[in-house]
């Protein structure tokens, strides 16, 4: 048996929610238990993604970098490509283990694009630094 109130518009469409007194306090009972079941037998382990120390890139990896990210056209400038997102991540993938194998850094994939966004962003003196030695190495 639901005590309802005079059902104003809202009401006629969703009916009123019953109010049982013997079922507030089951489910109070209900949050307690769970609120006061601070030490759980199993302890909850999240698995996070692996994080890398921040640290600041020498010249060295810089050029790697943008060496490779431009030889395999990151940015996409050269036509269009079919699913760009995952060429994006292979290409990413392939710089995280070159500066892993040539320098010993480990950085993500993240940390790198956006180290890549900075540099051709805020950076410009350094990146275009580094174009001007890339194309003397290639030329």
């Amino acid at each position: 048996m639901c005590e309802t109130s005079p059902a104003p518009l809202f009401f006629s469409v969703f009916p009123a929610p019953c109010v049982y007194p013997a079922h507030m306090a089951e489910t109070q009972q209900v949050h307690a238990d769970s609120s006061s079941n601070d030490e759980s037998p199993e302890p909850r382990t999240f698995r996070s993604r692996r994080s890398f120390k921040a640290s600041n890139m020498s010249f060295v990896e810089m050029v790697e970098m943008v060496d490779i990210l431009k030889r395999d056209d990151y940015d996409g400038k050269y036509g269009p490509y079919l699913n760009p997102n995952v060429r994006k991540a292979k290409i990413m993938t392939k710089v995280v283990k070159s500066l892993h194998r040539n320098f010993g850094v480990r950085q993500s994939k993240d940390q790198l694009r956006k180290q890549w966004s900075d540099l051709k962003l805020r950076e410009h003196d350094q990146y275009r630094k580094i174009r001007n030695l890339l194309l003397k190495d290639t030329g």
